[in-house]
């Protein structure tokens, strides 16, 4: 059974929360109130009621008088709120029923404010008729004036009607406001045909008769030119009206005057209103500056000043790139011929500029540049002309070719002179002491032949030749290269000397002339012809107090021509060449010629007394010769690359000759080639150059026959025959180097009938593939006899031969024998 809750607790609980609101903490631990429980819990309610009524009657006696006092202060509160409802009931009333004194008042009121509206309009309908008036008294203002043709003052009153009849407080749509716009229409449009008949005659442009006329003032003098100006400005059309002035101008009178093809020319000349063209002048362009002027001058001096301005835009515009285009450029020369004619234009057209300018003329700065920078624009026509003369010439072709002659001297001594006899080099002597003296010097044996004997001698490079023109010049100090003669001519044989002269010391020096013939195209003296005729302008230009002062300061720029002529000959020459047979050996010999002129020239110039010592300083050269020379045998190993790589390919590329089907037919194919280019090279290259570069490709036929033969590691006895018919084949070519081909012409042949070609003088490895058919032909004794008593050890070496006999010979005693005594022996090249 649940405990008993205690009375006090429940009571002070009840207690707590009526009075403050506040609930016991411990609520929680309460137990439950049971009906029996709430009595003792009201009679404590009861007595805190009793308290707190006593406790309330205590606050009322203390504080009985401060209420009495508010209760006064708010009846009479709500006295005041009373009267005044009252009064404003009372207000309302009288508003919502007026006496009869207030009506008579807001009636007039009333008749005042309609009044007052009916004045007003009065005096706005009053405003209205006199602006209609004035724009009605402007407009027949106009109309008056427009039928006395003053057509400016017209136009003013117009203006003025219009202006007012903007003022007009009236609706544009109302009648009379669209009468008064549709009357000044009218009057704008018939006062412009009166200044349209008035324009055209002040200025008028009769196009057929190609005469222009324009006065100063109207036929009836009521109109000058500059108030028709005004006219213009007023209907806007001041830029159609000069534009269409300006087109009949150059249609009648310019064009006809500036058109450079035209077969006969006329003057121009002005009155005082007109101008046309006159009697017959000639096409220079001093003659057309004084045409231009006088046109300029009179449209000045006609035009109003306020027009000039937008006239000058549009003829100047059009009339000065056609002057310069069309003319002033077509008179700039490509050399200093016809300077004078040139230097007298540049001031001429200065002239033109400045007078152009005092009469009023802008946008000239085009004209007056060119006259300033006309020395540049020479030098650009220069090397415009020059560049096109190079390109042009090679887009012609190479043209024809021709023989030409190299001819050079140098010192040598007897000593040399002998060594180069024995090599086969002759010497051709320009004096008797040559033939007399050292052919006896040279020919001990045979004192009583005098012969002169052109010499050529080719110093190889990269087994090629390509620097054998290059090389002359080193033979008195190198002559370690093989030389071959050159067809001389035979000289007159002397007769007998009445008394034998001394001859010369070995260490005398006398002069040896090197000549050979050889054949360029077209192109190398045109070229040279273009750059001496650049260069001596530019020593021209040189000299102080010279005629051509003008444009002197362009002489730098003049010695620089050459140089980007000749660039431009090195670039686009391949192609043209490339388009002839032999083009590259042309192209070798034209580039060869040209260092060889060039250089030729540069030594002359420095020696020249007529050359001031700027011109000698300024002039380089030198660059471009060895330029050329590297170009030229650029272009010769290119030649000789091509045709290397078509004899491999005929031979079978990579394939060794010996492992082919048909090695005869590989051998044939290349000798044919050979042969080939040797009939094309022959009119072209000269006899030294041509040897080398023949010579080369045979040694290429014999290094591919050695090496293909070398490779092999057994060679049978038939094997060996048809190596040997192979390279019988091949050393063919040896006729191609007979001494009568290769020689003196005069020298008579051997007594026997047989000569000893000079094919090894041009292929080097030619003797080494001659002793290989040898070897491959021979036994152990023959071979040995070749190593140990002949030459074989020059060209092989002891390895290649025992590699050789290895192959070829079973290994047996006698074969090692051969092989010790080979190894025993020292070599020749030892």
């Amino acid at each position: 059974m649940a405990a008993t809750m205690d009375p006090v607790k429940i009571g002070d609980a009840i207690m707590a929360f009526a009075i403050n609101g506040r609930f016991p903490e411990d609520a929680d631990t309460l137990p439950p109130v049971s009906g029996t429980d709430l009595q003792p819990a009201i009679d404590s309610l009861n007595q805190a009621r009793v308290e707190l009524e006593a406790e309330i009657h205590q606050i009322n006696e203390e504080t009985k008088d401060d209420v009495s006092l508010w209760a006064r202060n708010a009846k009479s509160l709500q006295e005041d709120i009373i009267r005044s409802k009252t009064m404003a009931n009372e207000i309302t009333r009288q508003s919502e029923a007026p006496d009869v004194s207030g009506e008579a008042i807001l009636d007039a009121e009333e008749k005042v404010a309609f009044i007052n509206r009916e004045v007003q309009y009065s005096q706005q309908l009053h405003e209205v008729l006199r602006s209609l008036k004035r724009v009605n008294d402007l407009q027949n203002q106009a109309e008056q004036a427009l039928g006395e043709k003053r057509v400016l003052e017209s136009l003013r009153f117009l203006e003025e009607s219009w202006a007012a009849l903007d003022n007009v407080n009236a609706a544009r749509s109302s009648r009379v406001m669209r009468l008064l716009d549709v009357h000044a229409v009218e009057l704008k449009s018939a006062a412009y045909q009166v200044f349209n008949q008035i324009w055209k005659s002040m200025v008028n442009i009769d196009v057929d008769a190609c005469k222009i006329t324009i006065r100063d003032m109207s036929e009836d003098g009521k109109m000058t030119l500059a108030d028709a100006a005004i006219g213009l400005k007023a209907y806007k059309e001041v830029d159609e009206r000069l534009e269409q002035l300006w087109h009949n101008l150059d249609t009648s009178i310019l064009s006809p005057r500036m058109d450079r093809h035209a077969t006969s020319f006329r003057s121009i000349s002005t009155t005082a209103d007109e101008l046309s063209f006159s009697g017959p002048t000639d096409r220079s362009i001093d003659s057309l500056l004084t045409d231009l002027e006088t046109i300029f001058l009179f449209v000045a001096k006609k035009l109003p000043a306020d027009l000039l301005p937008n006239f000058s835009a549009q003829m100047v515009g059009d009339v000065i790139p056609k002057l310069i285009d069309n003319w002033l450029n077509t008179v700039v020369p490509s050399s200093l011929q016809n300077m004078d004619t040139f230097q007298h234009v540049i001031h001429r057209t200065q002239q033109f500029c400045a007078t152009l300018s005092e009469n009023g003329y802008t946008g000239l700065d085009r004209i007056s540049t060119w006259a300033e920078k006309a020395p540049m624009t020479w030098l650009d026509k220069c090397r415009d002309t020059a560049l096109d003369g190079v390109r042009n010439r090679l887009a012609g072709g190479i043209g024809e070719p021709k023989k030409v002659e190299k001819i050079e001297k140098h010192m040598v001594t007897v000593a040399e002179g002998k060594e180069l006899a024995t090599t086969g080099a002759g010497a051709a002597a320009d004096t008797s002491d040559w033939n007399e003296d050292w052919g006896d010097a040279w020919n001990e044996e045979e004192p009583s032949a005098e012969v002169a004997q052109e010499t050529e001698d080719t110093p190889m490079q990269d087994d090629d030749g390509a620097d054998a023109w290059a090389s002359w010049g080193e033979i008195a100090e190198d002559n370690q290269e093989a030389t071959t003669p050159e067809p001389a001519q035979a000289s007159k044989a002397t007769p007998a000397k009445a008394a034998p002269r001394p001859r010369p010391q070995a260490d005398e020096t006398r002069e040896l002339i090197l000549k050979e013939t050889y054949s360029i195209s077209s192109m190398p003296e045109p070229v040279l012809q273009l750059v001496f005729s650049i260069l001596e302008d530019g020593m021209a230009l040189t000299k102080e107090g010279g005629e051509y002062s003008l444009v002197a300061g362009t002489d730098a720029g003049l010695f620089g021509l050459p140089t980007l002529a000749l660039a431009l000959f090195r670039a686009i020459s391949p192609h043209y060449y490339s388009l002839v047979m032999g083009g590259n050996m042309y192209l070798y010999n034209d580039a060869m010629y040209l260092a060889e002129k060039l250089g030729e020239y540069s030594v002359d110039w420095k020696e020249r007394e007529d050359v001031t010592p700027r011109a000698k300083a300024m002039l380089r050269l030198d660059n471009d010769i060895k330029t050329l020379q590297s170009f030229a045998n650029r272009s010769y190993a290119a030649e000789m690359s091509i045709q290397r790589t078509v004899l491999q390919d005929l031979l079978g590329d990579s394939q060794s000759l010996l492992q082919q089907d048909e090695m005869d037919a590989a051998v044939e194919a290349g000798t044919t080639r050979i042969r080939t280019m040797a009939s094309t090279w022959e009119p072209i290259l000269a006899r030294s150059v041509w040897s080398q570069a023949i010579g080369s490709l045979a040694d290429t036929m014999a290094t591919r026959l050695i090496n293909d033969v070398l490779e092999l590691s057994s060679i049978g006895q038939d094997e060996a025959y048809n190596i040997a018919r192979l390279i019988s084949a091949a050393t063919a070519l040896d006729d191609l180097f007979l001494p009568s081909k290769l020689g003196d012409t005069s020298t008579p042949p051997p007594t026997d009938g047989e000569e000893v070609p000079a094919t090894a003088q041009y292929a080097p490895h030619w003797l080494r593939l001659k002793y290989l058919s040898e070897v491959l032909q021979s036994n152990l004794k023959e071979v040995r006899f070749l190593w140990c008593d002949s030459e074989l050890s020059l060209y092989f070496t002891v390895n290649e031969v025992v590699d050789l006999i290895k192959a070829s010979f079973e290994d047996n005693a006698r074969t090692r024998d051969t092989i010790r005594e080979i190894r025993a022996k020292q070599p020749l090249s030892a």
